[in-house]
């Protein structure tokens, strides 16, 4: 069978539960299971199926197939969660928002499963490709590396439902949603996105091609070691004379250029910081909010903390006995490959100490704060690292080949997509990229009724990736926003489905950091989807407009439900008369109906207009909320007069 069938596994209720796997042509296979005998025999090729009848929640139950013994199973719900890196961040990513409750909690009737990642640009597989990925029951330990979305969805299901929850996690950083389509649904539109594939199937070139990367990374590497002065000099010693480095504030960026362009290379920063005699010796977490790109950071001279690409917290954990009395310096090598090295805004700077270090807020007696001030110097500077790279996971259909494909038609309750952000560059196709998706999910699973929640994008400001310096400057003017075209073309396509329901949150993202950590809250608005599509309709989620009129200089928003009282921001209105220039409007809410006030040179000349709302990467005033708190998806609407 499969290698996602194991012990410890769940399956589905109230479905039928097809098993399925491979034997000798024309051989007799038969299953016992729930206290029943099935069998049938497999075809020409090897190929045999069983759908198991409907049943209700339950276990643990035994499975014998053949000569295999499949213990531990529970019947409940089954969800699948896909997508690109924010259904990828893990319980240890989060972990400092929900310290107690991660501490204090375990339950074995959910059951975590993660597809480990594969690719495939010659076609569809039967498996995917590891029997060392198992079902796993939820408590810290067996969390710690899982999706902090799936992992809560989880609790908030079984709480809902009390019945056992199977979460398996299918997702890869950084893909954009090409990848997980087949190609037979992109052939006929998008040919060449198909040829693209084709052209990765030569297996000699994709083999040259990756070693020689793998070789210009570790020639690019053994220069730059060997060229940078910090290490045969020992830059990292408490005791080296840094009085004649430069003094340079974290947020000002031109310690990372050199005449004006960013310096590639190495970059070494130090600071030195203060330790009273209550807190040396003790063991300690040092918070270097998130840097670009990779970093190697040293306490007194020995290393603490390597990350190697942009996106985690640096949590760096300082032993016992190596922060001492007095004076101690923290020295951080960046090493750059391409970019601009910097410092992320609004991040934590600190030493943590006692035993709540690990959570997002330490007791202040606790925090030693660090300061924005550095010394540097230039390690070593180096041209660009050569690259060539293939990145298989992003080809178009090489993930619905390798790891979407062979999962059907393993029995599910519903379907989480939360991807998007690798799409912002080009939005334009991306409602019928998502529309070919679900429909060729839902044909692989042959169910054209499977429910999908997608989740949009969360607010982001992509400035940050330049290294913008604080303070960080609100988005306030209309403005022709990718992340805002790529969320509407979601919101289109969820409404549009019967079958399928938006999970709006656009109040969790973070301004800097394109992971945003409030994934318990990102898995409560899932859930409340799912509650909707499948238990029942009168669950009301984020408001949606469902009229419009135009009267006495005004447009009236008619709204599915009462939302929050007031003054409203982040509305944008133009006369859809060609040119379609967008200005702020005033704004507000009572009851189910929201007012714009138009200014008035608009009045006379047009008899259509068109409105926007949280139209921005980061629309951070957005504030038409249901009563029950949840956010108005952002959105554009053509209005007649």
């Amino acid at each position: 069978m499969p290698q996602f069938f194991q012990s410890g596994m769940v399956l589905q209720r109230g479905k039928q539960i097809p098993v399925w796997g491979k034997a000798e042509a024309g051989e007799l296979v038969s299953i016992r299971f729930n206290k029943k005998q099935y069998a049938t025999t497999a075809d020409i090729d090897g190929n045999w199926r069983i759908s198991l009848p409907k049943m209700k929640a339950g276990g643990p139950y035994t499975m014998t197939v053949g000569d295999q013994v499949l213990t531990n199973i529970l019947i409940g719900d089954v969800w699948l969660l896909s997508g690109q890196s924010n259904i990828d961040v893990t319980i240890e990513r989060v972990y400092p928002q929900y310290t107690q409750e991660i501490d204090s909690y375990e339950n074995g009737d959910i059951r975590m499963f993660r597809v480990p990642n594969a690719t495939d640009t010659h076609g569809v597989r039967d498996d995917i490709t590891t029997p060392t990925i198992n079902w796993k029951p939820v408590n810290k330990e067996n969390a710690w590396l899982f999706s902090a979305v799936g992992y809560f969805l989880g609790r908030r299901m079984y709480e809902k439902t009390g019945v056992p929850q199977g979460i398996i996690v299918n997702s890869w950083g950084g893909t954009p949603i090409e990848a997980w389509i087949s190609a037979d649904s992109l052939q006929e539109d998008y040919p060449m996105l198909v040829k693209r594939t084709q052209f990765f199937q030569n297996d000699d070139y994709v083999k040259a091609q990756s070693q020689a990367n793998m070789q210009a990374e570790q020639q690019w590497q053994k220069m730059l070691n060997l060229q940078d002065p910090g290490i045969s000099e020992n830059w990292t010693s408490a005791a080296l004379d840094d009085s004649d480095w430069q003094d340079v504030n974290q947020y000002d960026t031109h310690w990372a250029k050199k005449d004006g362009r960013p310096l590639i290379g190495t970059i070494w920063l130090r600071q030195h910081i203060q330790i009273d005699k209550a807190h040396a010796g003790k063991p300690a977490r040092l918070l270097l909010g998130t840097l670009f790109d990779q970093d190697i950071t040293y306490l007194n001279g020995q290393e603490i903390g390597h990350t190697y690409y942009q996106y985690p917290p640096r949590r760096y954990d300082i032993p016992e006995g190596l922060l001492r009395e007095g004076d101690n310096v923290i020295t951080i090598r960046f090493v750059n490959k391409y970019g601009l090295a910097h410092f992320i805004p609004e991040k934590p700077y600190m030493l943590c100490f006692g035993e709540d270090r690990f959570s997002q807020n330490p007791m202040p007696e606790d925090v030693v704060p660090l300061s924005e001030q550095w010394k540097t110097r230039l390690g070593a500077e180096m041209p660009s690292c050569p690259s060539g790279d293939i990145s298989l996971q992003n080809i178009p259909s090489t993930l619905y080949n390798a790891v979407l494909r062979p999962l059907a038609p393993y029995a599910l309750s519903g379907i989480v997509w939360y991807q998007g952000e690798s799409n912002t560059g080009n939005p334009a196709p991306y409602a019928d990229y998502l529309k070919k998706l679900m429909g060729c999910w839902r044909d692989t699973w042959k169910d054209d009724e499977i429910p999908f929640v997608i989740v949009q994008l969360a607010n982001y400001d992509g400035r940050q990736q330049t290294g913008f310096p604080r303070p960080i400057t609100p988005q306030t003017a209309p403005m022709n926003s990718g992340w805002a075209q790529l969320r509407e073309a979601q919101r289109k396509v969820a409404e549009a489905d019967s079958h399928a329901e938006l999970a709006v949150i656009n109040d969790l993202g973070e301004t800097v950091d394109i992971h945003p950590l409030r994934k318990k809250e990102v898995a409560e608005r899932v859930g409340l989807c799912f509650d909707r599509l499948l238990f029942s309709n009168k669950v009301m989620l984020s408001p949606k407009v469902v009229s419009s009129a135009v009267s006495d200089g005004k447009i009236i928003l008619t709204l599915d439900q009462p939302v929050v009282s007031g003054e409203i921001h982040e509305f944008e209105v133009a006369a859809d008369d060609g040119d379609k220039v967008f200005q702020n409007i005033k704004a507000s809410a009572e009851g189910n109906s929201i007012t714009l006030t138009l200014p008035d040179h608009f009045h006379p000349q047009s008899v259509v207009y068109a409105v926007r709302y949280a139209w921005k990467d980061n629309p951070l005033t957005a504030n038409v909320r249901s009563l029950s708190g949840l956010p108005m998806s952002s959105f554009e609407l053509k209005i007649n007069k």
